[in-house]
């Protein structure tokens, strides 16, 4: 019963450019932030950070997709986009939950800096 529930067609599928497999991407990251950024926990990905940032109104910068994308582990192109950031720190002032979000995103850019330098650095390894 439980094997033509699975494979029954349902009419959808999942998209295979948003499907991620967490056995293959690292989330150390991630746990760091939540280690060092406790309140990072408690993000609900309502948006209102995303609603009230300046950054967002003038490039591409949205917080709640950065914030998302580091749960899942995808980390490419997020140090760049953290750059657009102003850390005016408004989306801390509406945020429900409290969530300290000026220091997870310098944790953010921090730890992503260290990951890319590590990454950089056995990329060239290979190369030897």
């Amino acid at each position: 019963m439980i094997e033509n529930i699975m494979t029954k067609n349902w009419g959808y599928q999942i998209s295979q450019t948003r499907k991620i497999n967490l056995d293959e991407v690292d989330l150390t990251i991630a746990q760091k932030i939540l280690d060092m950024e406790p309140t990072f926990r408690l993000c609900i990905s309502c948006g209102g950070c995303t609603a009230t940032c300046t950054a967002g109104s003038f490039t591409d910068f949205n917080i709640r997709r950065v914030n998302l994308m580091i749960r899942r582990g995808q980390l490419d192109g997020l140090y760049e986009q953290l750059n657009h950031c102003m850390l005016c720190g408004k989306c801390h002032l509406v945020c429900p939950h409290g969530v300290n979000t000026r220091k997870v995103i310098l944790l953010m850019k921090q730890l992503l800096s260290e990951y890319e330098s590590h990454r950089q650095i056995n990329k060239e390894e290979k190369n030897v």
